[in-house]
């Protein structure tokens, strides 16, 4: 039994994750039987209890062993006072269950190489996984707020910190990725000006050590954004800091052809994790069935891959995106003159009868 809580959020979040849990439902083999419940985040658990991040959801958070995110936030809530608005609920419940660890794959399917922002040959076999630290740096740093000085002025103000410990288990976490993969691990840090950044440094290598077949080098953020597009294909692993992470991330998104394709992970030590995809709420098509559900979907396959510990139903779903691909259905994000448009809820149904017509049962829910 896999206890799954699924948080719808706001914006296009009840849609994308309604396709997700068909194709969760549908790949699960005949010994995964699935609890799946659902909760409130978000814009919606301020509507209704006026917390971001109510209790009863976070006590349903401990308890799961994957949860699956929508998306929060949207224009409803951006005057709301800062300290409840949607994004503190998920701020919040990465901190409460320690998900330190974030994991960003930008993975170009070949079919897609044409809706690159970038030149085809640049990206075309693009596998590129970014590990992002999630639970420190500047976005939980104290002291914070804005204030008003002894001239009168307002003074905005944040804190950027790590510790030893944290930027240790997120080099960890990177190098241990890296080994499944092509062993090469890029540290974006900023050391030429930041002390922060110096001691990033000094503890990558010092990490790196206890993996002598991985090469750790490093780049300044500034040439990582640069590089990313000039030849993102150099890069196998990325790891950096919260930050950093959040803004190289969604650049690399881009290169995939669509922010709407790129799902993460966000793992603890024990790897239970919170998936979900890197796209916003898109207030401005929800309710219109107009949103790519597939980011979702990966996340879902990431999912089984990293928290459930089933590969072989993460390739199933890898495999039915990539074959539903490959006949020419595309959401309107993707879309282009020979591909044939489909809206959120038919790219679910056409996934799970991909899956189910490729062999292997359905899987049980309660």
């Amino acid at each position: 039994m896999h206890k799954i809580l699924v948080l719808p959020g706001d914006g296009v979040g009840p849609e994308v994750t309604a396709v997700a849990c068909d194709v969760l439902k549908a790949v699960a083999a005949d010994n995964l039987e699935l609890d799946i419940q659902q909760a409130l985040i978000g814009g919606s658990a301020i509507d209704e209890s006026g917390d971001p991040l109510p209790p009863a959801t976070l006590d349903l958070a401990r308890d799961a062993d994957a949860i699956l995110l929508g998306a929060v936030g949207g224009p409803k809530w951006e005057n709301i006072d800062r300290a409840i608005r949607p994004e503190r609920g998920l701020l919040k419940i990465r901190q409460e269950l320690d998900l330190f660890s974030n994991l960003r794959p930008a993975i170009l399917f070949p079919q897609l190489a044409a809706a690159s922002s970038l030149h085809a040959p640049l990206v075309a076999g693009l596998d590129l996984m970014i590990v992002r630290e999630l639970t420190g740096g500047i976005y939980f740093g104290h002291p914070r707020g804005i204030e008003v000085n002894e001239a009168g002025e307002r003074r905005g103000f944040n804190t950027l910190e790590y510790t030893e410990s944290e930027i240790r288990r997120i080099a960890h976490s990177a190098f241990q990725i890296a080994m499944q993969r092509d062993r090469r691990v890029v540290s974006v840090d900023k050391a030429n000006v930041l002390e922060c950044s110096e001691l990033w440094r000094e503890v990558m290598e010092d990490t790196a050590r206890e993996y002598p077949d991985i090469a750790l080098s490093h780049m300044y953020v500034d040439n990582a954004a640069m590089q990313l597009i000039r030849e993102p294909k150099q890069f196998d692993v990325m790891v950096t800091t919260n930050l950093f992470g959040d803004i190289l991330s969604d650049a690399a998104a881009m290169l995939t052809g669509s922010i709407g394709m790129l799902p993460s992970a966000s793992l603890n030590e024990e790897s239970r994790g919170l998936f979900e995809p890197i796209h916003g709420s898109a207030p401005t098509i929800a309710g219109q069935d107009r949103a790519n559900p597939l980011a979702t979907v990966l996340s879902v396959s990431m999912m089984f891959r990293y928290s459930l510990k089933r590969g072989d139903l993460a390739d199933r779903i890898d495999q039915a995106v990539s074959a539903i691909l490959d006949e020419g259905i595309r959401t309107e994000d993707i879309a282009s003159a020979d591909t044939i448009t489909v809206g959120t809820r038919e790219m679910g149904q056409r996934l799970v009868k991909k899956i189910q017509t490729s062999g292997g049962a359905k899987g049980g829910e309660r």
